[in-house]
């Protein structure tokens, strides 16, 4: 296969930024998230409990970006800290719904709003309303793509 001329492929010029952005969009959002005195893990969960009647683990862990294996160590560790409560599924023994407790709707109430106005001074500055609706649409497309078959 022949090394294909990469100077002035548009798609390849998109890796690096995109890249770029993702890891010091993460950089600046774990320092924030750990200056809420939670691991980004854990304020993952809470936000997404947060102004819901709860989740079960299998929803939580499809809504979040905790993988499996990380989230029954996450949801120990909130819980200790009485920031959630388990509760068995009544009509399906074998599920736990994960709720916030009154302490864990309180944190979540006060970091979410935190992290928000944290966060959205970067994206203002970058963004219009219009350019930030067309990125989402965008990186959306992306995604899927990244989620089909590669061709082959």
């Amino acid at each position: 296969m022949d090394l294909p001329d990469l100077k002035d492929d548009p798609h390849l010029k998109v890796l690096r930024p995109l890249v770029e952005t993702y890891l010091a969009f993460w950089r600046a959002d774990s320092r924030h998230v750990r200056s809420l005195r939670l691991t980004p893990s854990q304020f993952d969960v809470i936000a997404t409990l947060g102004d819901t009647k709860g989740l079960t683990c299998a929803e939580l862990s499809t809504a979040t970006l905790v993988t499996k294996g990380t989230l029954t160590g996450v949801l120990d560790r909130l819980e200790a800290k009485g920031l959630i409560r388990r509760t068995p599924v009544a009509d399906d023994r074998r599920s736990t719904r994960i709720c916030l407790t009154a302490k864990g709707n309180k944190l979540f109430q006060t970091t979410f709003a935190a992290h928000i106005a944290f966060l959205r001074p970067f994206f203002q500055r970058a963004l219009s309303a219009a350019d930030a609706d067309q990125l989402r649409t965008l990186l959306l497309r992306l995604h899927r793509s990244f989620q089909e078959k590669p061709v082959a």
